[in-house]
């Protein structure tokens, strides 16, 4: 007996050690039947996997779920394909599937996976391949059976959305061994009809009725195809080759319908969104063209040289009146001052002196008497008088100062 103790943690995490290092147990496929099944709100896959000796448990995580091409239930018989781990918390193993198919078409599943990694390394599901699918399309192509719900549901919803849309059928085997020629033949037939697009697809059913659009010469065929084609095979979880090669997928054909076809009724109404938005404009923009037509109007009208002319004539009368204002409270200020010049040049007249009793005085050579001391006894002098002229003289001189007689 050994003295080393291990822990549980110890001892569990031994185990999870050796199952890692297994290659055999993380890479392995194990079969069984569905039982336990839970479907997780994160998106994880809880079950059991068991047969007529036991059971293991399974889960398939959310980052995983893209290898699940059905939707899994209880009792569906399956091979799971993962690794086998122990979940150290518990001590207990369980196989983590990262890819889970229905047993018995394992072989269908590798042709399918070995097909869709050749075409992708070809570079046929590159984006920069896809055409846009026209908004409008006035002829639509479908390559289906002549019977079944895919061809009717296509047709009702393309009459309900738009029913002025042309729906051309060809009636293709979509299941067997004729179905992938038929289907090839479809397509290149309606290239010829000069249709906008091409819906490609049928009801649901198993990947065996399914397998005519995962042939290499369907995937060839719709690659090629120079009109956009919307692959539309099974239902939402079924995924083919087709889907991966056509310029769209749509996950159902009353979805490729409803997609292909545009709905009449709401491009009216934009049509009338459109017009109302127009005519709300155009109105806007006549009425700020009148009112910029009537500021040019205002603007010639003021403008107009017959204007100016009137203004100018009333400015010039304008200054004429006040000239003429001016000039007679000129006139009339001269005259007053005239007025008053001449009566204080009357005032002081000669003549007004003469009329008043004074006298001018004089010697015979004009030379103006104004002081008695210019004078001498017998100088001759010459008088005026207001009504005449005399001549004297002077008989004796007096100044008035000393009143000195000469």
């Amino acid at each position: 007996m050994t003295d080393r103790v291990y822990s549980v943690r110890q001892i569990n995490s031994y185990i999870k050690n050796m199952f890692a290092q297994d290659f055999v147990l993380s890479h392995i496929s194990v079969s069984g039947e569905v039982s336990n099944c839970k479907y997780h709100s994160s998106g994880h896959i809880y079950f059991t996997l068991k047969d007529d000796s036991g059971v293991i448990s399974a889960v398939m995580f959310a980052s995983y779920r893209k290898g699940l091409a059905f939707p899994m239930k209880v009792g569906d018989k399956v091979v799971v394909s993962g690794s086998i781990r122990v979940y150290e918390r518990n001590g207990a193993y369980q196989i983590y599937a990262e890819r889970i198919e229905p047993q018995g078409r394992g072989l269908l599943y590798e042709r399918f996976e070995a097909l869709k990694r050749e075409l992708e390394e070809m570079g046929m599901f590159d984006p920069e391949y896809k055409q846009p699918i026209p908004a409008y399309p006035k002829r639509i192509g479908v390559v289906t059976a002549p019977t079944g719900a895919a061809i009717r549901d296509i047709q009702n919803i393309s009459h309900r959305r738009n029913p002025y849309v042309q729906i051309i059928l060809y009636p293709a085997i979509v299941q067997g061994e004729a179905a992938a020629p038929s289907i090839v033949s479809g397509i290149h037939a309606l290239e010829m009809r000069d249709v906008d697009v091409i819906i490609v697809g049928r009801g649901g059913g198993s990947m065996e009725d399914l397998w005519a659009f995962n042939e290499e010469m369907v995937a060839r065929a719709i690659f090629d195809c120079p009109v956009p084609i919307i692959s539309a095979v099974g239902h939402e979880t079924d995924f083919t080759i087709a889907d991966y090669v056509a310029d769209l997928r749509a996950p159902t054909p009353s979805a490729a319908a409803e997609i292909a076809v545009y709905d009449i009724r709401r491009t009216l109404q934009q049509l009338e969104s459109v017009k109302y938005t127009l005519n709300k404009r155009m109105s806007w923009h006549l009425e700020q063209t009148g009112a910029q037509i009537r500021q040019y109007q205002l603007k010639l009208r003021v403008a107009d040289p017959r204007n100016q002319l009137m203004e100018n004539r009333q400015r010039a009368a304008d200054i004429c009146d006040s000239l003429q204002s001016r000039m007679e409270r000129l006139m009339t200020d001269s005259r007053h001052r005239l007025q008053l010049a001449a009566a204080a040049l009357d005032a002081a007249s000669p003549l007004k002196k003469l009329e008043s009793g004074y006298a001018y005085l004089a010697t015979p050579e004009d030379r103006r008497i104004t002081g008695v001391r210019s004078l001498a006894p017998g100088d001759h002098l010459r008088a005026w008088l207001a009504d005449g002229s005399f001549e004297a003289t002077v008989n004796e001189v007096r100044v008035k100062q000393d009143e000195e007689t000469l």
